[in-house]
């Protein structure tokens, strides 16, 4: 097996679900007693939430950038940036070593792309929403995503940094999604894109209206792939 890069920390919980996931399916690929072969870098995300000016995110790129370094030197294969937001900043990211960057969006647009889907809702932070980096890879395959709407942007953005990537998952939250699940629905999406990891946690993805395309489960997926050669 090829050993994996993982640049976690964005938040903690969703380094948690790639961890777990990646080795569920190494587990199911190469036998129980397998395990991936992992380096993980853990940052601190104080300084890496809700980014805003050119500056902040200048600086962010930096950071991501030499945790790529450091992961390559210590003998990464391949890395994944286990946070869909800070996949704006992937192309600096990319450019700063020689090993491949696997990019999550790219991954979701070629299973979205397999299975058919023309039509789809986005949802995630305010950046994965509202900004292209995101949104063209899925376009790209031909994916036509429903405009946002802002006061759903507002709310998603509120949920998701002020509870569930404080490992918080309200009631009121869960109401929340599924109204504007059902609201994409009725507007002709075919499928619902999770654009964030910790949505998961109020988003039931076996059992909705339509079908989920978890980034996370998918970026593992071909995470995955990678280590096992495939």
């Amino acid at each position: 097996m090829r050993k994996l890069g993982l640049i976690g920390g964005m938040s903690w919980l969703s380094t948690r679900s790639y961890y777990e996931r990646i080795n569920q399916l190494v587990q199911a690929r190469a036998g129980m007693r397998s395990s991936a072969p992992l380096l993980i870098e853990s940052l601190d995300f104080t300084d890496l939430s809700r980014l805003a000016t050119p500056e902040e995110w200048k600086r962010a790129a930096g950071v991501l950038a030499d945790s790529a370094k450091r992961l390559e030197t210590a003998g990464a294969t391949a890395i994944v940036i286990g946070a869909n937001s800070m996949h704006k900043v992937y192309d600096q990211v990319a450019e700063a070593v020689k090993v491949p960057v696997i990019h999550i969006a790219e991954c979701v647009a070629v299973k979205m792309a397999a299975d058919g889907i023309k039509k789809a809702g986005l949802l995630g932070t305010r950046n994965v929403m509202l900004e292209g980096f995101y949104r063209q890879k899925l376009i790209a395959r031909d994916i036509e995503l429903l405009p946002p709407e802002m006061a759903f942007v507002d709310s998603l953005d509120r949920i998701i940094y002020d509870e569930l990537m404080l490992g918080k998952a309200s009631r009121q939250a869960e109401r929340e999604l599924k109204t504007i699940i059902t609201n994409l629905e009725q507007d002709g999406a075919e499928a619902v894109v999770l654009g964030c990891t910790e949505l998961e946690m109020i988003v039931p993805i076996q059992a909705n209206v339509l079908p989920i395309y978890d980034c996370t489960r998918i970026h593992a997926e071909a995470a995955v792939d990678w280590i096992m050669g495939a």
